[in-house]
């Protein structure tokens, strides 16, 4: 059934004498609750802004929500099983990696690291599902393997949109809220990969970016880490750092400054600006070398590659992977239309697709962080130039989901005192861990979940590039 409107979860427009003594509260609240961010426009490291919020939290539909969560474990399951799958990454990426220098660079770790022997067998992912609605129904965005962000201010806001409600006196409506285990459910994958190395004196390593800004969702995992278990120490290097301070022991162990490191956690490494020159790629080389558990392994980074899920949606391409039929069948529903841009009869009619009516889709390359996609007539502009060249096979068409639009408030840092209706879209995420080799997976949950909600207007939604905000679900039953 199509929804092309979403209610608000209570009555609005919201009085501006209530608007007046709220909005200054819910800010305060976000700052010292830690739902905050590092300003780009004056960066320091003693202070941070509130990330941009919402309000109130945004409607999503409760049986959509729930096929969300419980296919997350599918979804895991199915692309462990791609990582580890050799004869299927190399025919999927080959025309890829021959264009796309960031996505060839990882492929040739990947060959190196198979060709000299994988050290260590078990890969760990925390990875997270997005989803936006399209006819009443939940449509996969993408697969994210490296660097999913939003678990650990997700929970604050969550508790956070408890507090509003309250505020305004809607205590029958919190039960409409879903619990979030996301911070504690992926930082506890950490621990169990930490676990399973063995050592107690080993420490977990996170690759982290030369400047942070998304700096309370990745301080979040560490404070919990340390809540969870006091003893395991945790430290933060760049890849440059690492080129310079670490190496592998005489078994392959990685060691930096005198350390032992377990496991290997990016929050960084996945755009060609964070891997800037052989040094950095040297020291990826070097980490996957290494008996260091992975998050991600080079197998893990490659299977999150938008090529690879164009891949999935051709028929009879889940059943390499999956044999339940019932899984089968759920995985392709969420799937909407992907198209490869190869040379053959079915990259040709894509092109042509794209050419003839470019605001029906979106133009996607392998990249990870938003901002990357084209939208509109762009797109006709974008494939126009490429399609007689090699480079058209790094990219990928998707059908453009078309969400139902809401009516709420955003709070932005610097914004006005009160802020006006806006018309929005949100995008939900639901996180998962798994772990596990090519022959076993050891551990495989659904963790928690978060939602970004932007303009209606705007194409892209990330909140740590800009163009987002942070939300939550309040769930509603739809006729």
């Amino acid at each position: 059934m199509s929804i092309r409107r979403l209610p608000s979860c209570i009555p609005i427009p919201i009085e501006d004498k209530v608007l007046a003594e709220l909005v200054p509260k819910t800010k305060d609240w976000a700052l010292m609750n830690g739902i905050g961010m590092r300003s780009k426009a004056a960066f320091s490291e003693d202070s941070i802004s509130f990330a941009p919020f919402l309000l109130l939290p945004s409607t999503f539909p409760r049986k959509e929500f729930q096929k969300a969560v419980e296919i997350q474990t599918t979804l895991n399951e199915l692309m462990h099983r791609v990582a580890h799958n050799k004869a299927f990454l190399q025919e999927t990426l080959k025309d890829t990696i021959q264009v796309d220098e960031f996505t060839g660079n990882l492929y040739k770790i990947w060959e190196t690291v198979l060709d000299e022997g994988i050290n260590q067998e078990l890969s760990l992912g925390l990875v997270r599902s997005d989803y936006m609605l399209h006819n009443g129904q939940i449509k996969q965005v993408e697969y994210n393997t490296i660097s999913v962000s939003l678990s650990g201010v997700g929970k604050a806001v969550s508790i956070y949109n408890r507090f509003v409600l309250e505020e305004l006196g809607h205590y029958d409506k919190l039960q409409n809220l879903p619990e979030n285990h996301a911070l504690t459910g992926i930082t506890m994958g950490l621990l169990e990969a930490w676990k399973i190395y063995g050592d107690a004196n080993a420490v977990i390593l996170v690759i982290v970016e030369d400047v942070t800004y998304n700096i309370c969702d990745q301080r979040f995992h560490e404070f919990e880490l340390k809540r969870l278990n006091p003893r395991v120490k945790l430290m933060r290097r760049t890849l440059t750092e690492m080129y310079q301070e670490g190496s592998l022991t005489e078994d392959n162990q990685l060691s930096v400054d005198g350390l032992i490191v377990s496991v290997v956690y990016y929050r960084s490494a996945y755009t060609p600006d964070q891997i800037p020159t052989k040094k950095e790629w040297d020291a990826r080389l070097m980490i996957e070398k290494s008996q260091a558990i992975k998050c991600p392994s080079i197998q893990y980074h490659l299977a999150g590659t938008k090529k690879v899920q164009q891949a999935l949606a051709k028929p009879e391409v889940l059943e390499m992977f999956l044999s339940d039929p019932k899984k089968i069948d759920a995985v392709r529903e969420i799937f909407t239309g992907l198209y490869g841009l190869d040379f053959d009869e079915a990259g040709d009619q894509a092109i042509q697709m794209a050419l003839e009516d470019p605001d029906r889709f979106v133009l996607k390359p392998q990249r990870e962080g938003g901002g990357n996609n084209i939208y509109g007539t762009d797109i006709r502009e974008a494939i126009s130039k490429m399609k007689n060249t090699k480079e058209r096979t790094a990219w990928i068409l998707m059908e453009r989901i078309m969400p139902p639009v809401s009516t709420g408030y955003i709070i932005r840092p610097g914004g006005s005192k009160l802020p006006q209706l806006s018309e929005m879209v949100s995008e939900l995420g639901i996180f998962g861990v798994v772990i596990g080799d090519s022959q076993k997976i050891m551990v495989n949950r659904q963790v928690g979940h978060m939602l970004r909600t932007k303009i209606s207007t705007a194409d892209e939604g990330g909140v740590a590039a800009g163009f987002g905000a942070l939300d939550s679900p309040y769930l509603i039953d739809v006729e």
